[in-house]
């Protein structure tokens, strides 16, 4: 009986893909058809709409009107059935859990944006000069293929903790308990539990910077990096004089990336501590007030500070690739 609920799924599912699909390339078809029957020049100006629209209305769906919701629902009660006014925003930047996660979120932004990008650029500059750059980049990049909750499980175990005396089966206590020192309680020791966590997201991203940033360097101009050597310029003139300008542009595009992504991070907080002793970081937060506490209208509110805490790093990269393109 249930391999059969499975196979119906399954048909289901299969049929729902074809249907879906066929739909929108039915409507793509029957609409192109339409419009080329139109004179030439309005359907010059209809013809890039009829591609669009369907895009657009789905965004609207499921983007715009989830968010002006969101909004609505930040200035309501626990239940949505009241107004409160901006007293969901006073707990938001008032209360000491709320505090306690925006002081983590800041810290995950120092240190992650910057040692991810230092590092990355450190290495891209490294591997330029090897034989066996293409290795090296794999080794780095690979992290990159595994997902926030891969990457937390693998180093939950790299982080696990067991009472002095007994076998340490992480990797981390157990060298240091063969150095004679004391296993640590990584992810409960609240003086290096955010640190640890921090670590998880630097060892993914740096990959991701080094490659951008590989690609940055690859592009100076190669008489004028050997212009500087005959002027006597050493390796860390040419590297901060010379790299670091000329790349500065790409630099930033990887450091905003990154701060977006570290902005909405949650799945590593969420596996390895789930916000507790003191790992809580805005979005964590954000699940709990609405989900755990049932409290949609704080739950909604530190959504749409997380929203606000976006927009100028997402506006600052659009109008740096604006800046691009108009100097091309």
């Amino acid at each position: 009986m249930q391999d059969a609920s499975n196979i119906m799924r399954l048909l289901g599912a299969i049929a729902a893909i074809i249907v879906g699909s066929g739909g929108i390339i039915a409507l793509f078809y029957v609409a192109n058809l339409v419009v080329n029957r139109l004179p030439p020049r309005p359907r010059s100006q209809i013809l890039p709409w009829v591609y669009m629209v369907p895009a657009l209305v789905m965004l609207g769906a499921f983007l715009v009107l989830p968010t002006l919701r969101t909004i609505l629902l930040s200035f309501m009660d626990r239940r949505s059935q009241g107004w409160v006014g901006l007293d969901n925003y006073i707990f938001a930047f008032t209360n000491a859990d709320m505090l306690i996660a925006f002081r983590n979120n800041v810290l995950w932004l120092v240190l992650v944006t910057g040692v991810s990008v230092g590092l990355g650029l450190v290495i891209a500059v490294l591997v330029d000069r090897v034989k066996y750059e293409p290795l090296a980049k794999a080794l780095i990049f690979l992290p990159m293929a595994i997902s926030f909750v891969g990457a937390s499980v693998i180093w939950r175990f790299m982080y696990a903790y067991q009472p002095p005396g007994t076998d340490q089966i992480g990797l981390l206590n157990a060298i240091a308990v063969a150095l004679g020192y004391e296993p640590i309680g990584w992810l409960v020791n609240k003086s290096v539990n955010n640190f640890a966590l921090i670590a998880i997201m630097i060892w993914l991203q740096t990959g991701f910077a080094m490659v951008l940033l590989s690609s940055a360097v690859k592009g100076i101009p190669k008489d004028v990096i050997e212009a500087a050597r005959i002027d006597g310029a050493s390796e860390f003139q040419i590297f901060w004089r010379i790299t670091i300008p000329m790349i500065s542009s790409t630099i930033v595009v990887v450091s905003t990336t990154i701060i977006v992504l570290v902005l909405k991070v949650f799945d590593i907080v969420f596996v390895m501590t789930g916000g507790n002793l003191d790992t809580d970081v805005i979005a964590s937060r954000m699940i709990k007030e609405m989900f755990n506490f049932r409290n949609f209208g704080r739950g909604s509110a530190i959504a749409v500070v997380l929203l606000l805490a976006v927009i100028p790093v997402m506006v600052t990269n659009i109008r740096r690739f604006q800046q691009q393109e108009a100097n091309r």
